[in-house]
């Protein structure tokens, strides 16, 4: 196996086709299938199966992806982490944000880094928590903003900031804009529209009311935090959210906001990177970066861990909000 075979192989893996692997390489389909066949020979198993409309992978193609992404992003960060050393960070990052998150942050973001970073190159994608971890695993992304981890030892987790659970509902003429504070037990009471499980709210919100010997009233499943927010505009139901999915929504003038409590419930964000692979100076410095962005003044009788480059051991195993 060599480095070349690798990028063929990951290539026709992710555009699903010989012929526009071919194209996007620059290689010949020929020469590009001798290749894959010899890294089939050489590793004793089919990669591809074969069908009318391009290739689809085999559970070992599955498995060589995973470790092929890896060890492509390790090369390249290496490269860049050597040219480097002498000046202004080099080479590429990519950053997952959790969609209302990034919808509120990227652009502050990608300003300050090309200001910081001019040689440098950045890459954001959004989506939900639960893809954006199963991203950063498989070596999809170099850092991942989070809402509510659960610790793994496969992750490096820095907890930067902690916000109020809000509920959501259409605000009626009525209505103050800013309602009064609601417990947990009235939130049981509301037909929700909530994410699928296992989104880390929807467990959040579950295990606390089981608590209280509770269940949620789940109108709606919506794994979409935008199409969530504009239906409780239309009065389709309630939602637990942070203040980010309200500041995205266009629709605010038809929303009311309360916060949650008796018990009190916040959302936890945290940066993650992988704990397999190095880290090179370009990702150390956009970490931080992302906490001076990203922090917020916390009340005082509110704490979270201060954020250490190092990796912290159980950086939630203090809260008992979670």
């Amino acid at each position: 196996m060599d480095l070349r075979q690798l990028e063929y192989f990951i290539s026709v893996a992710e555009l699903g086709s010989f012929t526009q692997a071919s194209a996007v390489l620059g290689v010949g389909q020929p020469a590009l299938s001798r290749q894959i066949r010899r890294l089939e020979v050489t590793l004793r198993q089919n990669l591809f199966l074969r069908n009318g409309r391009g290739v689809s992978l085999t559970e070992a193609g599955k498995r060589l992806l995973a470790h092929g992404r890896t060890i492509q992003m390790q090369v390249i960060n290496a490269r860049h982490d050597v040219e480097d050393a002498r000046g202004t960070p080099l080479g590429r990052v990519i950053i997952g944000f959790p969609y209302a998150v990034g919808r509120t942050s990227s652009v502050a973001l990608v300003k300050e880094f090309r200001r910081r970073f001019p040689r440098a190159h950045l890459c954001i994608t959004e989506g939900l928590t639960i893809h954006l971890q199963e991203w950063l695993l498989s070596g999809r992304l170099d850092i991942a903003l989070l809402h509510d981890p659960v610790h793994s030892p496969h992750l490096d987790l820095f907890p930067i900031r902690e916000d109020d659970l809000l509920l959501l509902s259409h605000k009626r003429p009525s209505d103050p804009a800013q309602g009064e504070d609601i417990s947990l037990m009235q939130v049981a009471e509301r037909p929700l529209i909530m994410p699928c499980r296992p989104h880390p709210l929807r467990m959040m919100v579950e295990t606390r009311l089981a608590g209280l010997r509770l269940k949620p009233h789940i109108a709606l499943e919506i794994d979409a935090v935008a199409t969530i927010v504009n239906l409780v505009a239309q009065d389709e139901g309630y939602a637990v959210v942070t203040r980010h999915a309200v500041a995205i929504s266009a629709a605010q003038e038809n929303l009311r906001v309360q916060r949650i409590v008796a018990p009190e419930m916040t959302s936890i964000l945290a940066i993650a990177t992988s704990s397999e692979r190095p880290t090179t100076t370009l990702v150390k410095q956009t970490t931080g970066l992302l906490v001076e962005q990203l922090s917020l003044p916390k009340r005082e009788h509110r704490t979270v861990p201060v954020l250490e480059i190092e990796p912290v051991a159980h950086p939630f195993a203090r809260s008992a909000n979670l």
